[in-house]
């Protein structure tokens, strides 16, 4: 199987990039983005992510997002795709991944700089026609002046124009995956296989102190035995075969009992894989990805690194690996920005932790998703907000990413499935369907293990 290795790094007012094929060196294509550009490629993401801006509030990002971004609908969302494959990616280097494509599709491993952390690199449209280079490099000139750097202002072509078409997405030419960082991948220690299906289930833990619709609150709203994820988790309820072992399955969801003392007593048990679902604070911009933290049912009395919020006080990075529990070979962590990895200098925040740990595969999410609940009251669609199940308000996407990951996780291999669901996500966003929204699908990286993803790199 062919593997390719997509590089970028900031030096700088310029990043320095690469494609290249795994022992194919001859073929390496190496290009420059210059600062104008990159700033443009920026300005386009920002605008379409559900996360605030300047002073928006949380609910005021996701209403952003859902109506006036590049998430908004089908036009929308392949404009903000076409704009970044032609920002990030020359054409040469799109040449060589169209002369990879091959049945079983390539490995495509992306390690992109801090500054291009967020990008959903899958989601990359092939440019089937492009401004002229000439204008693009007067755009990238006239962005430069004696006050400093901007975004170069492009005169683009628009989906709802139909002045361009699509072709084909980085996802359908290749199985793309997030990199594990060399220096981390040079430390890992794999656990080892478990035999048994028996995950770990971290569901919406309840944060002491906060009140269920405040920014700690519920991510998944309230618990029952009717809901999504309590139809999707009662089979191997029933069976015993998940951690914690409970008689129903509203049991996993919002417990007060998950900390970090209990977190570890349940990974000792040798779980076949984590899944998390639930809240992630980003390291200050001052500081590293250590900082990142987890946000587990572990009131303020416990010791840790971080300060804490009211009663409680989060799990840092710093505060996992001291807790030296193995991790498994499988881990989801579907919390806002989980896989922030990149977007640090050193890239050591959650992902790391668990690669050092011990894991092999781990799934993440690249933005802050908003609640199902965040999702509908942010709907265009008045009818969104009835309870008769008119427009969409009965979407729960976050519930229905849950269990597409989960449901990758048990597949022979995680990666490939999540692209998969991926792909199917996007055929249906493209046919209309606003159940597939990539505010979601789009957001989902997962780092894994492979010739190019790990040393050899």
């Amino acid at each position: 199987m062919t593997t390719l290795v997509l590089r970028y790094a900031d030096v700088g007012v310029a990043t320095y990039a690469s494609l290249r094929v795994v022992r194919a060196p001859e073929r390496t294509v190496t290009w420059t983005v210059e600062e104008p550009l990159l700033l443009a490629a920026l300005e386009e993401l920002d605008a379409a992510l559900p996360e605030p801006r300047g002073d928006e509030s949380a609910a005021d990002a996701v209403h952003r997002a859902r109506n006036r971004g590049g998430f908004r609908d089908p036009d929308a969302e392949l404009t903000l795709a076409y704009r970044l494959a032609v920002l990030l990616v020359p054409m040469e280097a799109w040449k060589l991944v169209l002369d990879c494509v091959s049945d079983p599709r390539p490995d495509l491993f992306v390690a992109p700089s801090a500054r291009l952390g967020r990008v959903p690199w899958g989601q990359l449209a092939v440019p089937t026609s492009a401004p002229d280079f000439i204008a693009l490099l007067r755009a990238s000139s006239e962005a430069i002046t004696t006050e400093g750097t901007s975004a170069a202002r492009i005169d683009w072509p628009d989906a709802r124009n139909h002045t361009f078409r699509e072709r084909f997405r980085l996802m359908e030419l290749a199985d793309v995956a997030m990199a594990v960082p060399a220096n981390i991948a040079a430390h890992h220690s794999p656990t080892g296989p478990v035999e048994e299906e028996r995950p770990l289930l971290v569901l919406d833990p309840r944060v002491p102190g906060q009140r269920a619709d405040g920014a700690l609150g519920s991510v998944l709203g309230r618990p029952g035995p009717d809901t999504v994820l309590s139809q999707h988790y009662a089979p191997a309820v029933a069976g015993k075969a998940t951690l914690p072992v409970v008689a129903e399955p509203v049991e996993l969801f919002r417990r007060t009992d998950a900390d970090r003392r209990w977190l570890a007593d349940q990974l000792e048990q040798r779980p076949s894989r984590l899944a998390f679902v639930g809240h992630v604070s980003a390291a200050p911009e001052a500081g590293g990805a250590e900082g990142t933290a987890l946000h587990l049912a572990c009131r303020a009395d416990l010791t840790g690194y971080a300060d804490p919020v009211g009663d409680h006080r989060p799990l840092e990075v710093r505060d996992l690996l001291e807790l030296g529990a193995p991790i498994p070979p499988r881990v989801a962590l579907l919390a806002c920005a989980s896989g922030g990895d990149y977007r640090f200098d050193e890239a050591a925040g959650l992902v790391a932790a668990m690669v050092l740990g011990g894991a092999e595969v781990v799934t993440a999410t690249l933005w802050s998703l908003p609640t199902s609940a965040g999702f509908r009251h942010a709907s265009p669609d008045p009818a969104a907000q009835r309870a008769d199940g008119a427009g969409d308000g009965n979407l729960d996407l976050m519930s229905d990413l849950v269990v597409a990951v989960d449901a990758a996780h048990q597949d022979p291999d995680p990666g490939q499935a999540v692209n998969r669901w991926q792909r199917e996500q996007m055929r249906r966003w493209r046919e209309g369907d606003s159940a597939a929204n990539p505010i979601y699908w789009a957001a989902v990286a997962t780092y894994r293990f492979g010739a190019g993803g790990t040393h050899e790199q």
